[in-house]
């Protein structure tokens, strides 16, 4: 039978291991002294002790245990500063007290923990599933718990963290019974959770199956991050899917993290729990704590003035040649040292959604300590051209950017949209317009560096993001059209070329009209005719990045965010997911 599924069995189970940690683990209570409160605090304190200590004879806590899996206390161990945790419905569960005496036989806690704690110092709001009660399901669960929270959090402007595993609180048939009647399937707190998104923050961590209502909670998330081997995610399990599809299979095969990093439900790929805390600690490091505050910046712990000679020939000559851009983009933003006076550095690079959408790189970074959202394309996968996975990618990091007020250092290699019969079976330039109205629409600082190709539609709209304004430049190997000229070349030339008498003739033919096109491609014929504002040594990438960010954040970004602040009280704007 599913653990999910053994209902009051379980729960019997359940009971009795937690009666015999209450008999003997708890602390006693206070005896009523018919003057202080001192009997109510005691009894208070008995059943927080007990909520907040394992029981390793639970039969639950064994089955976390067994999977491999951190017990919910732990996590948020993990994920907090140390004692920074705060609860908030320490004493929300289902007490069972002995109708003779009143004395508490067994507590069986809700099976979600919330409260507020602390990363960084910076303080924040985690909402956490307890799987091991009732594997998450709104019959171990107190209604209203985490909508309560995520509003909470809204309304105090921090960010919210979900640790999730299992539903969430999500329905189950055992909730018919134990409520006489069936019921109208209700948004379940996910109305609060789409209007924190666009106030705060929000992130989640997918820490096991995540089924049902869990799952939708995981993609109305800013950033999501799953573990390999221990989480999966899928709108209904194995079972029901068995027998709703006739397909039968486990849950890795459902909906485990080689389909889901993949096709961009998710957008990280964690190797533990402790990996998935690392990344959700950093990528909250890069964002204010609400729409309301500036990004947080740190002091500098790189040059302003570093210039790279590597930038010089990181782009190949011949134009079919790849290379390595997050080599590129290591070498242009802040390079942390690990230790003072130590020769040890790591990039303050942080790549979001690697495994998906691969031909877009995204991620986060700082520039003279200030956080930057970083776009660019990879040249190794599928050319580097845009298609559909990579334009969803690209449109839901711009809008992060432009919701939180973090400037975009946009770095250019854009050959054009993907084309061919599977593009357009994916509706790639569907999904290409939500990019470029992203770019477009984006109040944010962009800084624009044509790197190397900005063909066609693409090609425009992440060279020229402000339809004209921002600040733009280029490099020496930009080259740009409206086509490239090899294929260009082809299709203006076509009956021409066709009406050559041997293929060796035609070869011929091509090779001396692309010879006449050389000169004019160069890009400083570009600049002679000021369509291209300037190019610039790549050398000189990280000075001008230094000194366009320092401008961003000490004279941009504080105009935008008071006019925020003073619409503050109008209808809010939605958050785009």
């Amino acid at each position: 039978m599913n653990e999910k599924d053994k209902g009051n069995g379980v729960q019997t189970e359940q009971a009795a291991t937690r009666k015999t940690s209450l008999d003997s683990d708890a602390p006693a209570g206070e005896a009523d002294d018919g003057v202080t409160w001192k009997h109510a605090v005691g009894k208070i304190r008995h059943i927080q002790h007990f909520n907040t200590k394992p029981n390793p004879r639970n039969a639950g806590y064994v089955r976390q245990k067994e999977s491999g899996k951190l017990w919910v206390r732990e996590r948020l161990d993990a994920l907090l500063d140390q004692n920074s945790f705060v609860e908030v419905g320490s004493l929300t569960g289902k007490p069972d007290y002995e109708k003779s005496s009143g004395v508490l036989n067994d507590f069986i806690p809700a099976n979600m923990v919330i409260g507020w704690g602390r990363i960084d110092a910076r303080k924040v709001f985690v909402t956490a599933d307890d799987f091991s009660v009732r594997g998450g399901h709104a019959d171990g669960g107190i209604q209203g718990k985490a909508a309560y929270g995520e509003a909470l959090a809204t309304q105090h402007r921090v960010p919210i963290i979900r640790l999730l595993d299992g539903s969430s609180g999500g329905g189950s048939v055992a909730t018919y019974l134990t409520a006489g009647a069936t019921y109208i399937p209700p948004l379940a707190g996910l109305g609060q959770s789409m209007t924190a998104m666009h106030v705060v923050p929000v992130v989640s961590a997918l820490l096991g199956p995540v089924v049902g209502l869990a799952s939708a909670k995981a993609v109305t998330s800013h950033f999501s991050v799953m573990v390999k081997g221990l989480s999966q995610l899928f709108a209904a399990g194995p079972p029901v899917v068995k027998q709703a599809t006739f397909e039968d299979l486990s849950k890795n095969d459902l909906g485990g993290w080689e389909i889901h990093a993949r096709n961009g439900t998710v957008d990280n790929v964690a190797t533990s729990e402790l990996d998935a805390f690392g990344q959700i600690r950093t990528f909250l490091s890069f964002l204010p704590s609400s729409v309301y505050a500036l990004p947080p910046v740190l002091s500098p712990t790189d040059s302003a003035d570093r210039r790279e000679e590597e930038l010089l020939s990181i782009i190949p000559r011949r134009r079919a040649r790849t290379y390595d851009i997050r080599k590129l983009i290591r070498l242009v933003v802040d390079v942390n040292t690990e230790d003072e006076g130590q020769a040890t550095h790591s990039t303050s690079f942080f790549e979001i959604g690697a495994t998906w959408g691969r031909s877009i790189v995204t991620g986060f970074a700082r520039v003279r300590g200030m956080p930057v959202g970083v776009l660019s394309s990879d040249c190794t996968i599928g050319g580097g051209a845009l298609d559909a996975l990579g334009s969803q990618k690209a449109a839901r990091f711009v809008n992060l950017c432009d919701q939180f007020g973090i400037p975009l250092l946009n770095l250019v290699d854009q050959p054009g949209f993907a084309i061919g019969s599977a593009a357009e079976r994916a509706a790639t330039i569907r999904h290409g317009a939500s990019i470029m109205s992203a770019l477009y629409h984006a109040t944010i600082p962009i800084f624009t560096v044509v790197i190397r190709r900005s063909f066609g539609v693409a090609g425009g709209a992440l060279s020229d993001p402000g339809d004209g304004l921002n600040t733009r430049v280029a490099w020496p190997s930009a080259d740009w059209g409206s086509l490239p000229l090899e294929g260009g070349i082809e299709a203006a030339y076509k009956r021409q070329l066709e009406s050559a008498p041997t293929p060796v003739a035609r070869e011929k033919m091509l090779k001396e009209l692309l010879e006449k096109f050389e000169d004019v491609r160069d890009p400083v014929r570009t600049a002679h005719v000021f369509g291209i504002e300037e190019i610039i040594d790549p050398r000189d990438t990280r000075p001008m990045a230094c000194e366009w960010v320092s401008h961003a954040y000490s004279q941009l970004l504080p105009q935008r965010l008071a006019a925020r602040q003073a619409s503050s009280s109008l209808v809010p704007r939605k958050y785009k997911l």
